[in-house]
């Protein structure tokens, strides 16, 4: 899964403290996704997310399959 939060969020030219503010989501969460280590998301957590940025999901998270399969 690769994880384009920050790529987005430099783009729009957002520090972490502007999507707390305009999520109303807990920093650690944003810090979490921001920096690819969050393990799950909530639903409610991607809704104000792409509310927030103006995107969709597939903006923000992409599923690559294993070099393997």
């Amino acid at each position: 899964m690769e994880n384009r939060l920050s790529e987005i969020m430099g783009r729009k030219r957002l520090k972490i403290s502007d999507v707390v503010k305009g999520t109303e989501l807990a920093r650690n969460t944003v810090v979490e996704l921001y920096h690819g280590r969050a393990k799950r998301v909530d639903l409610d957590t991607l809704d104000k997310l792409c509310s927030f940025l103006g995107v969709g999901i597939g903006e923000i998270f992409e599923h690559k399959k294993d070099a393997g399969n």
